[in-house]
């Protein structure tokens, strides 16, 4: 049986926080959907096409990632790609909790789809999409932080280029 993961997020931009987790989770499962989902809770910097192009263009050499993006349940999203697992990363225990709460909704939505943490790379714990924006905007170096193609985005988006 092909195992099928799907890694969710809003990745506005997507850090080497989220590609780690992401190649990470190519080594274990078969393939790996990596899904923009859009959350009308936050108002994003970078569309949804946007967002996308950009992971597409960081993970090219990842063979057995497929990005996509979703607006609706996760679960219904990973019950139409046949998918029997998500992917989430932890930085820190107030994650944790965060995700702890999503799994267990999940898991009532749809049972036979698992939840795997992966815990975030030592040197990324801090990291997070806002924060990477909050930099970038001040023209601050952020090549340590984001793959090359969304430090040139970013530069874009805040007219330093």
């Amino acid at each position: 049986m092909t195992s099928i993961a799907v890694c969710p997020g809003s990745f506005d931009p997507v850090t080497n926080g989220h590609l780690d987790i992401i190649r990470r989770g190519a080594k274990v499962f078969d393939e790996v959907y990596v899904v923009v989902l859009s959350n009308s809770s936050k108002k994003p910097l970078f569309s949804t096409d946007e967002r996308t192009e950009l992971i597409r263009k960081v993970t090219k050499d990842i063979k057995n990632v497929k990005v996509d993006s979703f607006n609706g349940l996760l679960v219904d999203y990973a019950k139409s790609i046949h998918a029997n697992a998500i992917i989430r990363g932890l930085r820190a225990v107030s994650d944790f909790e965060y995700e702890m709460q999503i799994t267990s909704m999940n898991r009532v939505l749809n049972e036979n789809i698992e939840t795997f943490f992966i815990m975030t790379n030592n040197q990324y714990s801090f990291l997070s999409s806002s924060i990477v924006k909050e930099v970038a905007k001040y023209n601050a170096d952020i090549s340590e932080l984001v793959p090359w193609e969304v430090e040139k985005a970013l530069k874009k988006k805040f007219h330093h280029d």
